[in-house]
């Protein structure tokens, strides 16, 4: 072996020698503390002086377990409850009604509409109806040629003369068979049933309004000539609004006549108008699975016309369910919860959602009315963790001595 390698072999044993002396030896440890490496201990007298056994040796040994259990004890007991408690926010469970709504797409017609038609055929002489305007019942909208039925009314009329002086001289004559009375009485009544013919001949000359309404667009003209199947004006009484929608199945029991409806126009955007049930079909449609349904809308203003569509809605009352703030709803990998406050301490508890609303969401859940639950701080609540309120100071941590 070299030399060099003997040297440092040899100091390595005389440095643990001199390590092992200073670290069991009392005079070791005071040699090293005169040289700055350890602190220099203090005797047994100034030791027992600054406590004896239980004041020296515990005060650090204990004292510091004792800071350290007081700061364990109070300070950590005091941060499992208000110590270092999260700060939430919370809201009360309240109760609330699930509403069942439905939405439909409806058609809307007047409540009377007809199209006018003549009752016999010609040339048309005159109209006296324009389009948009309000007629009432009875009001002439225009008129055929009537001079050949003039004529027949008159030759009705000089006929039922004749029968009528014929008539009455046999019955003043007693020449005259009984037979021959008879025959000539037949000849009045047979001329006054053709002068009534006549008569309602030239009546339906004229066209008139069979309703009360408004007229659409006149579709003739002066000079055409027209048919019994001739559509001279459309009429719409639309005092009233009638809206046909096809229900689902499930509410074919639940719709009353008298129910409210609400009905949106697409025309009218932002508005909605109210009004109820009117009828409400015997049967559901196989193919569709729905049933017809009726309702009725005043339309004193004039705002609707037939032939609109509609949005229907209608809502059915239903069962009363737990109602949360939609903040306090939260998910995982199993689903939907909701964390509680009993005790100052959070619980978790799993809730399934019922309806959704703009303000509220009704769950199906064990939660009783007025239970506190979390909405804000929700990032560090956990299972069983210590919870306060703004209204809930938070209590001082001890600090250790």
């Amino acid at each position: 072996m070299r030399v060099w390698k003997q040297v440092g072999v040899s100091l390595a044993v005389v440095g643990a020698g001199v390590c092992l002396w200073a670290l069991t030896s009392t005079d070791g440890r005071n040699a090293l503390a005169k040289v700055g490496i350890l602190a220099a201990e203090k005797p047994a007298a100034e030791t027992a002086a600054n406590g004896g056994g239980n004041g020296g040796g515990q005060g650090s040994g204990q004292g510091q377990a004792r800071s350290g259990g007081q700061s364990g004890g109070q300070g950590g007991g005091r941060a499992g409850g208000q110590g270092n408690a999260t700060l939430v926010n919370l809201a009360s469970v309240k109760t609330g009604t699930i509403n069942d709504r439905m939405n439909a797409i409806g058609n809307g017609e007047a409540i009377q509409s007809v199209v006018v038609t003549p009752q016999a055929s010609g040339l048309i002489s005159e109209i006296r109806v324009a389009s948009g305007q309000k007629v009432k019942k009875g009001d002439v909208l225009a008129r055929l040629d009537d001079d050949e039925q003039i004529i027949e009314r008159e030759k009705a009329q000089v006929a039922l003369k004749s029968a009528v002086e014929k008539s009455t001289s046999y019955s003043n004559l007693k020449s005259v068979s009984r037979l021959d009375v008879l025959d000539a009485q037949i000849a009045e009544e047979a001329a006054k049933l053709a002068l009534s013919t006549a008569e309602l001949n030239f009546k339906r000359r004229d066209i008139v309004a069979p309703i009360e309404g408004i007229a659409g667009i006149v579709a003739i003209n002066i000079g055409d000539n027209a048919t019994t199947q001739t559509s001279i004006v459309s009429l719409d009484d639309r005092s009233k609004i009638l809206v046909n929608f096809w229900a689902p199945e499930r509410f074919t029991t639940a719709i009353k006549v008298g129910m409210p409806v609400e009905a949106t126009s697409i025309s009218r955007p932002g508005e909605v108008f109210k009004g109820e049930v009117e009828a409400v079909d015997n049967r559901v449609d196989e193919a569709s699975r729905t049933i017809r349904v009726r309702a009725v809308f005043n339309n004193a203003n004039d705002d609707l016309r037939a032939g609109m569509s509609f949005s229907v809605a209608m809502r059915f009352t239903g069962e009363n369910y737990p109602s949360v703030d939609p903040l306090a709803v939260q998910w995982d990998a199993e689903g939907s919860y909701v964390w509680r406050v009993v005790d100052n301490k959070s619980n978790k508890v799993r809730v399934q959602i019922v309806q959704r609303n703009p303000d509220s969401v009704l769950v199906k859940a064990e939660l009783a009315e007025g239970d506190p639950l979390v909405i804000e701080g929700l990032q560090r609540v956990r299972e069983g963790g210590a919870v306060r309120t703004n209204s809930q100071p938070r209590a001082p941590e001890v600090a250790s001595q």
